[in-house]
């Protein structure tokens, strides 16, 4: 039986993707290169295009063409496991921490160059904050909103997780993550208790870690799997500790995913040792597809995971709302809300529940993790074609971030300065552990495009580091 010309297209370009062909950036030929190359019309290759976009192997960007779903990468070298202290120690934060954050470039070595991205969601958002605003009565201007938040909002993050097995009234409303992130530390440990931490982990944990004064120790993580349990085991075994922080879902800096066995593995060992995980859960909606995330509350029947997240890595950093699900620890963390904080904005918190519940949010972020996606492939390309030798990275099924190891030589704190004078920002590696290791690593963000004056950046910023070695 002789095949329409749209399913011969399909099935070439079906081969082309299960033979990986379009890496590294994923990119298909434009509509019009592939009418010129298969002499077919407009019509027949965007028929073709639709049904491959419908089995989910392809995906359209506005205005810059079709892309495959899943890439399969590269077979390289991993950054290392490095080995990490056995014993517990207090936490020093290093000032470079501060004048990064003071540059606004967390997760850019470039601020200079502005934000590219598409802000159609942000208008949409608008309407609705708006809109809630306009609708707040006068009366309630000298009132604070309940302090656990509100619970159209609470609603709309649980139908939002999906499989989370949480109630409203187990919901606390924080003014973002790191919010979150401290007070449930304040309500699991007390000044000189040991945290386990992630290593490397996030400089913002190690902040409040030493705002509260509480003692570290590091457990090994694998770049790629996270955090080793055979490490946490040995380590508490000989030194207990009350809680212990970590991020299953594409953790910053690695981008590094818990599997399934480790997760549960983790649960059991908390209930047996009797601490208390804290979940940071902030890259858990940015997963690739086809990949998908779970939160490791989902999978806690005891209440032994205090769960933490925020909108502002996934939708926007002004909103500073974030939330708490506090397990056991609960009616502790609901008191250190009212304590530090009363009561967070109630239009802000009516608005952003509209824009979830008519569906704003799921589409946005449809969209979102493809553009971040081929963001990833774009920035891996380029140090793939300019540094292929000299340099390590992961590459994460979700997440803005690669953690990036250089020859031992190299000092990227040390650096710092340096390559700071040229216009750039760098995060060096030893931010992300409290006792001085990955000197010759560190954080690159894949969360904004890679123009042109981000990739001459990224040159200087590699020649600079690469001739010391």
């Amino acid at each position: 039986m002789k095949q329409f010309k749209y399913t011969e297209l399909e099935a070439i370009l079906k081969k082309k993707i299960d033979a990986n062909s379009f890496t590294p950036t994923g990119k298909l030929p434009s509509v019009r290169e592939l009418c010129k190359l298969q002499g077919l019309s407009k019509a027949t290759v965007l028929h073709s295009l639709h049904r491959l976009e419908s089995q989910g192997l392809i995906y359209a960007k506005p205005k810059s063409g079709y892309f495959v779903t899943q890439i399969k990468p590269p077979k390289r070298v991993l950054p290392k496991q490095i080995k990490t202290s056995s014993t517990p120690r207090n936490v020093s934060v290093p000032a470079i921490l501060k004048d990064i954050m003071t540059r606004s470039a967390a997760f850019d070595i470039l601020p200079s160059a502005g934000a590219q991205e598409d802000a159609t969601h942000l208008t949409v958002l608008n309407r609705h904050l708006n809109k809630a605003f306009r609708s707040s009565q006068s009366q309630k201007a000298f009132y604070y909103n309940s302090s656990d938040g509100d619970l159209r909002l609470k609603h709309a993050i649980i139908n939002h997780y999906g499989g989370l097995n949480q109630k409203p009234d187990e919901l606390c409303i924080t003014n973002g993550c790191q919010h979150s992130l401290f007070i449930s530390l304040m309500a699991t440990c007390s000044p000189g208790d040991t945290v386990a931490v992630e290593s490397p982990t996030f400089y913002g944990v190690l902040q409040i870690l030493e705002q509260l004064n509480l003692k570290i120790i590091e457990v090994a993580c694998d770049p790629e799997h996270g955090v080793s349990i055979d490490d946490l085991t040995k380590k508490i075994a000989k030194w207990p500790i009350k809680a212990c922080v970590v991020s299953p879902n594409y953790s910053t800096p690695t981008g590094a995913c818990m599997p399934h066995r480790a997760r549960e593995e983790l649960l059991k060992l908390a209930v047996k040792s009797d601490f208390c995980i804290i979940e940071d859960d902030i890259y858990g909606d940015l997963a690739f597809p086809p990949f998908v995330s779970e939160s490791l509350k989902s999978l806690d029947t005891q209440g032994q995971v205090i769960l933490c997240s925020s909108f502002s890595k996934s939708l926007s950093r002004d909103l500073r709302i974030g939330w708490v699900f506090g397990g056991k620890w609960h009616d502790k963390i609901t008191q250190l809300k009212l304590v530090t904080q009363l009561s967070s904005c109630g239009s802000i918190q009516q608005g952003l529940a509209t824009f979830i519940e008519d569906g704003h949010y799921r589409r946005y972020l449809n969209k979102h993790v493809y553009a971040i996606k081929q963001q990833q492939a774009e920035l891996i390309n380029f140090l793939q074609t300019h540094w292929p030798e000299d340099i390590r990275f992961t590459q994460a099924n979700g997440g803005i971030s690669m953690w990036v190891e250089l020859d031992e030589s190299i000092d990227t704190q040390k650096s710092y300065n340096e390559i700071l004078q040229q216009g750039i920002v760098m995060t060096p590696g030893s931010l992300f552990s409290a006792s001085g290791q990955y000197k010759n690593f560190l954080r690159l963000s894949y969360i904004h495009p890679l123009t042109k004056a981000r990739e001459v950046a990224i040159k200087k910023l590699f020649s600079t580091l690469l001739v010391k070695k």
